[in-house]
Protein backbone atom coordinates (compact mmCIF):
# COMPACT_ATOMS: atom_id res chain seq x y z
CA UNK A 1 0.00 0.00 0.00
CA UNK A 2 1.07 3.39 -1.10
CA UNK A 3 1.13 5.50 2.36
CA UNK A 4 2.88 8.57 0.57
CA UNK A 5 -0.43 10.89 0.98
CA UNK A 6 0.72 11.34 4.29
CA UNK A 7 3.51 13.17 3.14
CA UNK A 8 1.47 16.29 2.64
CA UNK A 9 -0.67 15.57 5.52
CA UNK A 10 2.23 16.26 7.94
CA UNK A 11 3.23 19.24 5.89
CA UNK A 12 -0.36 20.98 6.21
CA UNK A 13 -0.72 19.84 10.16
CA UNK A 14 2.84 21.68 10.31
CA UNK A 15 1.91 24.82 8.75
CA UNK A 16 -1.66 25.36 9.82
CA UNK A 17 -0.77 24.44 13.45
CA UNK A 18 2.25 27.12 12.89
CA UNK A 19 -0.42 29.84 11.87
CA UNK A 20 -2.28 29.33 14.90
CA UNK A 21 0.34 29.21 17.46
CA UNK A 22 1.30 32.56 15.41
CA UNK A 23 -1.81 34.03 16.03
CA UNK A 24 -1.65 32.46 20.18
CA UNK A 25 1.46 34.35 20.69
CA UNK A 26 0.67 37.67 19.42
CA UNK A 27 -2.62 37.25 21.70
CA UNK A 28 -0.94 36.85 24.69
CA UNK A 29 1.87 38.70 23.99
CA UNK A 30 4.77 35.96 23.98
CA UNK A 31 7.42 37.62 21.96
CA UNK A 32 10.83 37.40 21.71
CA UNK A 33 11.61 41.25 21.90
CA UNK A 34 15.22 41.80 20.42
CA UNK A 35 18.05 42.76 23.01
CA UNK A 36 21.83 42.85 23.42
CA UNK A 37 21.96 39.18 22.95
CA UNK A 38 19.71 39.11 19.67
CA UNK A 39 20.23 38.42 16.05
CA UNK A 40 16.80 40.06 15.21
CA UNK A 41 15.33 43.29 15.84
CA UNK A 42 11.65 43.55 15.37
CA UNK A 43 9.65 41.96 17.96
CA UNK A 44 8.49 38.60 16.52
CA UNK A 45 6.10 35.52 18.62
CA UNK A 46 7.48 32.52 19.57
CA UNK A 47 7.16 29.11 19.94
CA UNK A 48 6.25 28.02 16.86
CA UNK A 49 7.98 24.61 17.41
CA UNK A 50 5.40 23.12 19.01
CA UNK A 51 4.04 22.30 15.50
CA UNK A 52 6.88 20.75 14.15
CA UNK A 53 6.62 18.36 17.61
CA UNK A 54 2.46 18.22 17.04
CA UNK A 55 2.87 16.70 13.50
CA UNK A 56 6.03 14.36 13.71
CA UNK A 57 4.59 12.72 16.74
CA UNK A 58 1.39 12.68 14.66
CA UNK A 59 3.65 11.27 11.90
CA UNK A 60 5.06 8.74 14.79
CA UNK A 61 1.56 7.50 15.24
CA UNK A 62 0.52 6.70 11.54
CA UNK A 63 4.05 5.10 11.06
CA UNK A 64 3.25 2.36 13.96
CA UNK A 65 -0.41 1.96 13.09
CA UNK A 66 0.69 1.22 9.73
CA UNK A 67 3.75 -0.90 10.78
CA UNK A 68 6.39 1.24 8.95
CA UNK A 69 8.02 1.42 12.49
CA UNK A 70 9.12 -0.66 15.30
CA UNK A 71 7.64 -0.05 18.68
CA UNK A 72 10.83 0.36 20.14
CA UNK A 73 11.74 3.31 17.50
CA UNK A 74 7.98 4.52 17.78
CA UNK A 75 8.63 4.85 21.95
CA UNK A 76 12.05 5.22 21.55
CA UNK A 77 11.65 9.09 20.02
CA UNK A 78 7.85 9.59 20.79
CA UNK A 79 8.77 9.36 24.57
CA UNK A 80 12.39 11.17 24.46
CA UNK A 81 11.23 13.69 21.94
CA UNK A 82 8.06 14.49 24.09
CA UNK A 83 10.13 15.02 27.47
CA UNK A 84 12.62 17.29 25.67
CA UNK A 85 9.62 19.55 23.71
CA UNK A 86 7.70 19.75 27.12
CA UNK A 87 10.83 20.75 28.82
CA UNK A 88 11.55 23.70 26.29
CA UNK A 89 7.73 24.65 26.58
CA UNK A 90 7.87 25.28 30.16
CA UNK A 91 11.30 27.22 29.70
CA UNK A 92 10.05 29.23 26.85
CA UNK A 93 6.96 30.17 28.80
CA UNK A 94 8.80 31.01 32.53
CA UNK A 95 12.21 29.73 33.06
CA UNK A 96 13.98 26.27 35.02
CA UNK A 97 17.52 26.36 36.37
CA UNK A 98 19.75 25.21 34.26
CA UNK A 99 20.87 21.61 36.34
CA UNK A 100 17.44 20.52 36.04
CA UNK A 101 16.97 21.57 32.29
CA UNK A 102 20.01 19.46 32.04
CA UNK A 103 19.06 16.69 34.42
CA UNK A 104 15.55 16.31 32.04
CA UNK A 105 17.77 16.18 29.11
CA UNK A 106 19.78 13.18 30.12
CA UNK A 107 16.79 11.42 31.06
CA UNK A 108 15.21 11.86 28.12
CA UNK A 109 18.37 10.58 26.37
CA UNK A 110 18.65 7.81 28.90
CA UNK A 111 14.92 6.60 28.00
CA UNK A 112 15.96 6.80 24.03
CA UNK A 113 19.22 4.61 24.45
CA UNK A 114 17.31 1.83 26.66
CA UNK A 115 14.31 1.43 23.62
CA UNK A 116 17.15 1.39 21.38
CA UNK A 117 19.91 -0.85 22.95
CA UNK A 118 22.40 2.16 23.21
CA UNK A 119 25.19 2.55 20.88
CA UNK A 120 26.00 0.25 18.40
CA UNK A 121 29.63 -1.03 17.16
CA UNK A 122 31.09 1.34 15.44
CA UNK A 123 33.03 1.50 12.53
CA UNK A 124 36.51 2.83 12.44
CA UNK A 125 39.15 2.39 10.18
CA UNK A 126 38.01 -1.01 8.76
CA UNK A 127 37.41 -2.50 12.45
CA UNK A 128 34.48 -2.74 14.59
CA UNK A 129 34.34 -1.05 18.10
CA UNK A 130 31.92 -1.87 20.61
CA UNK A 131 32.49 0.08 23.35
CA UNK A 132 30.11 -1.63 25.89
CA UNK A 133 28.92 0.47 28.60
CA UNK A 134 31.52 2.91 27.73
CA UNK A 135 29.68 3.70 24.34
CA UNK A 136 26.39 3.87 25.93
CA UNK A 137 27.36 6.62 28.34
CA UNK A 138 29.18 8.52 25.40
CA UNK A 139 26.15 8.31 23.52
CA UNK A 140 24.03 10.48 25.78
CA UNK A 141 26.50 12.57 25.85
CA UNK A 142 26.07 12.68 22.40
CA UNK A 143 22.43 12.80 22.24
CA UNK A 144 22.52 15.73 25.03
CA UNK A 145 25.13 17.92 22.93
CA UNK A 146 23.53 17.47 19.88
CA UNK A 147 20.05 18.67 21.52
CA UNK A 148 21.44 21.89 23.54
CA UNK A 149 23.80 22.54 20.38
CA UNK A 150 20.68 22.51 18.16
CA UNK A 151 19.03 25.09 20.84
CA UNK A 152 22.29 27.27 20.26
CA UNK A 153 22.12 27.10 16.32
CA UNK A 154 18.56 28.54 16.39
CA UNK A 155 19.23 31.84 16.13
CA UNK A 156 18.60 33.02 13.15
CA UNK A 157 15.94 33.08 10.55
CA UNK A 158 15.23 29.53 9.10
CA UNK A 159 18.82 28.43 9.71
CA UNK A 160 17.68 25.54 12.41
CA UNK A 161 14.59 24.51 9.68
CA UNK A 162 17.09 23.96 6.51
CA UNK A 163 19.12 22.34 8.94
CA UNK A 164 16.67 19.81 9.64
CA UNK A 165 15.29 19.05 6.12
CA UNK A 166 18.46 19.28 4.58
CA UNK A 167 20.16 16.18 7.20
CA UNK A 168 16.61 14.46 6.70
CA UNK A 169 16.49 14.45 2.75
CA UNK A 170 20.08 13.93 2.52
CA UNK A 171 19.42 10.77 5.15
CA UNK A 172 16.80 9.95 3.31
CA UNK A 173 18.68 9.68 -0.23
CA UNK A 174 21.27 7.61 1.70
CA UNK A 175 18.65 5.55 2.98
CA UNK A 176 17.40 4.82 -1.04
CA UNK A 177 20.90 4.28 -2.25
CA UNK A 178 21.80 1.94 0.26
CA UNK A 179 18.32 -0.06 -0.18
CA UNK A 180 17.52 0.65 3.60
CA UNK A 181 14.10 1.54 2.54
CA UNK A 182 12.37 1.08 5.73
CA UNK A 183 14.27 3.62 7.40
CA UNK A 184 13.08 6.57 5.15
CA UNK A 185 9.66 7.11 6.84
CA UNK A 186 10.94 8.52 9.78
CA UNK A 187 13.36 11.11 8.17
CA UNK A 188 11.41 11.82 5.30
CA UNK A 189 8.26 12.49 7.83
CA UNK A 190 10.20 15.00 10.33
CA UNK A 191 11.08 17.05 7.22
CA UNK A 192 7.98 17.13 6.43
CA UNK A 193 6.78 18.49 9.41
CA UNK A 194 9.67 21.13 9.17
CA UNK A 195 8.21 22.22 5.79
CA UNK A 196 4.99 23.65 7.01
CA UNK A 197 6.71 25.07 9.88
CA UNK A 198 9.26 27.15 7.75
CA UNK A 199 7.18 28.50 5.44
CA UNK A 200 6.47 31.14 8.48
CA UNK A 201 10.42 31.02 10.01
CA UNK A 202 11.77 31.63 6.45
CA UNK A 203 13.51 35.14 6.55
CA UNK A 204 12.24 37.16 7.30
CA UNK A 205 10.59 35.02 10.05
CA UNK A 206 6.79 35.62 10.89
CA UNK A 207 7.62 33.46 14.15
CA UNK A 208 10.28 31.77 15.98
CA UNK A 209 10.52 28.02 16.69
CA UNK A 210 11.50 28.18 20.78
CA UNK A 211 13.23 25.35 22.53
CA UNK A 212 10.67 23.35 22.57
CA UNK A 213 10.92 22.72 18.70
CA UNK A 214 14.76 23.28 18.39
CA UNK A 215 15.55 21.28 21.47
CA UNK A 216 12.74 18.21 19.68
CA UNK A 217 14.93 18.51 16.97
CA UNK A 218 18.05 17.72 17.69
CA UNK A 219 16.77 15.09 20.51
CA UNK A 220 14.99 13.09 17.63
CA UNK A 221 18.00 13.77 14.58
CA UNK A 222 20.22 12.16 17.35
CA UNK A 223 17.85 9.62 18.23
CA UNK A 224 17.71 8.67 13.63
CA UNK A 225 21.09 8.85 13.69
CA UNK A 226 21.35 6.08 16.24
CA UNK A 227 18.62 4.06 15.26
CA UNK A 228 20.88 4.16 11.13
CA UNK A 229 23.87 3.03 12.76
CA UNK A 230 22.39 -0.11 13.92
CA UNK A 231 21.13 -1.16 10.77
CA UNK A 232 24.29 0.27 9.32
CA UNK A 233 27.11 1.43 10.75
CA UNK A 234 28.63 3.65 7.98
CA UNK A 235 25.21 5.47 8.26
CA UNK A 236 26.25 6.94 12.32
CA UNK A 237 29.36 8.68 10.36
CA UNK A 238 27.14 9.78 7.64
CA UNK A 239 24.79 11.60 9.54
CA UNK A 240 27.84 13.14 11.79
CA UNK A 241 28.57 14.49 8.21
CA UNK A 242 25.24 15.62 7.24
CA UNK A 243 24.67 17.77 10.37
CA UNK A 244 28.39 18.83 10.51
CA UNK A 245 27.52 23.02 10.07
CA UNK A 246 25.55 22.92 13.55
CA UNK A 247 28.11 20.82 15.02
CA UNK A 248 31.13 22.36 13.93
CA UNK A 249 30.32 25.88 14.75
CA UNK A 250 28.70 25.14 18.16
CA UNK A 251 31.63 22.78 19.08
CA UNK A 252 34.23 25.34 18.08
CA UNK A 253 32.19 28.41 19.58
CA UNK A 254 32.23 26.52 23.10
CA UNK A 255 35.57 25.84 23.65
CA UNK A 256 37.06 29.08 22.74
CA UNK A 257 34.44 30.49 25.15
CA UNK A 258 35.42 27.89 27.95
CA UNK A 259 39.25 28.36 27.47
CA UNK A 260 38.86 32.55 27.64
CA UNK A 261 37.03 31.22 30.95
CA UNK A 262 33.38 32.58 29.78
CA UNK A 263 30.19 31.01 31.67
CA UNK A 264 29.22 29.07 28.63
CA UNK A 265 25.51 28.75 29.73
CA UNK A 266 24.74 32.48 29.06
CA UNK A 267 23.26 33.94 25.96
CA UNK A 268 25.29 35.57 23.59
CA UNK A 269 26.28 35.82 19.92
CA UNK A 270 29.34 34.87 18.97
CA UNK A 271 28.51 31.43 17.03
CA UNK A 272 29.96 31.91 13.55
CA UNK A 273 26.18 32.15 11.81
CA UNK A 274 26.01 34.93 13.70
CA UNK A 275 29.35 37.11 12.90
CA UNK A 276 28.19 36.00 9.48
CA UNK A 277 24.43 37.15 9.72
CA UNK A 278 25.48 40.40 11.38
CA UNK A 279 28.51 40.78 8.20
CA UNK A 280 26.29 40.77 5.72
CA UNK A 281 23.61 42.96 7.18
CA UNK A 282 20.78 39.73 6.79
CA UNK A 283 20.11 36.35 7.57
CA UNK A 284 19.07 35.52 4.34
CA UNK A 285 22.65 34.65 2.72
CA UNK A 286 23.37 32.75 6.25
CA UNK A 287 20.32 30.21 5.58
CA UNK A 288 20.98 29.75 2.18
CA UNK A 289 24.77 29.25 3.02
CA UNK A 290 23.95 26.18 5.32
CA UNK A 291 22.18 24.74 2.79
CA UNK A 292 24.40 25.22 0.00
CA UNK A 293 26.95 23.29 1.97
CA UNK A 294 24.72 20.86 2.85
CA UNK A 295 23.75 19.96 -0.80
CA UNK A 296 27.21 20.49 -2.53
CA UNK A 297 29.68 19.69 0.25
CA UNK A 298 28.38 17.31 3.10
CA UNK A 299 25.94 15.45 0.97
CA UNK A 300 28.52 14.22 -1.43
CA UNK A 301 30.96 12.95 1.09
CA UNK A 302 28.10 11.14 3.00
CA UNK A 303 27.45 9.00 -0.23
CA UNK A 304 31.19 8.29 -0.41
CA UNK A 305 31.15 7.12 3.14
CA UNK A 306 27.63 4.53 2.56
CA UNK A 307 28.03 4.16 -1.05
CA UNK A 308 31.80 4.14 -1.93
CA UNK A 309 34.26 2.99 0.82
CA UNK A 310 35.41 5.86 2.11
CA UNK A 311 36.26 5.45 5.59
CA UNK A 312 33.57 7.07 7.98
CA UNK A 313 35.94 8.67 10.50
CA UNK A 314 37.89 10.08 7.35
CA UNK A 315 35.03 11.06 5.53
CA UNK A 316 34.18 13.69 9.17
CA UNK A 317 37.56 14.92 9.08
CA UNK A 318 37.56 15.95 5.35
CA UNK A 319 33.86 17.73 5.74
CA UNK A 320 34.96 19.17 8.78
CA UNK A 321 38.32 20.72 7.98
CA UNK A 322 36.71 23.43 5.61
CA UNK A 323 33.77 24.02 8.03
CA UNK A 324 36.43 24.55 10.73
CA UNK A 325 38.35 27.49 8.25
CA UNK A 326 34.92 28.54 7.77
CA UNK A 327 34.52 29.07 12.01
CA UNK A 328 37.57 30.92 12.09
CA UNK A 329 37.13 33.10 9.40
CA UNK A 330 33.70 34.30 11.01
CA UNK A 331 35.41 34.38 14.24
CA UNK A 332 33.40 32.26 15.87
CA UNK A 333 33.85 31.98 20.03
CA UNK A 334 35.27 35.39 19.72
CA UNK A 335 33.90 38.34 21.75
CA UNK A 336 31.79 40.43 19.73
CA UNK A 337 33.65 43.89 20.57
CA UNK A 338 37.15 41.90 19.87
CA UNK A 339 39.28 42.85 16.65
CA UNK A 340 37.96 41.05 13.12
Amino acid sequence: MNYAWFIPVAVCISFFLTAALRKYAISRRLMDVPNARSSHVVATPRGGGVAIVVAFIVSLMFLYAAGLITPSAFFASAGAGLSIALIGFMDDHGHIAARWRLLGHFAAAVWLLGWMGGLPPIALFGVYVDMGWAGHVLAAFYLVWLLNLYNFMDGIDGIASVEAMCACLGACLLYWLAGLDSLIWGPLLLAASVAGFLYWNFPPAKIFMGDAGSGFLGMVLGGLSLQAAWVSAPMLWAWLILLGVFIVDATFTLFRRLFRGEKVYEAHRSHAYQFASRRFGKHLPVTIAVGMINLFWLLPIAVCVTRFGLDGALGVILAYVPLIVLAIKFRAGNQEDSAV
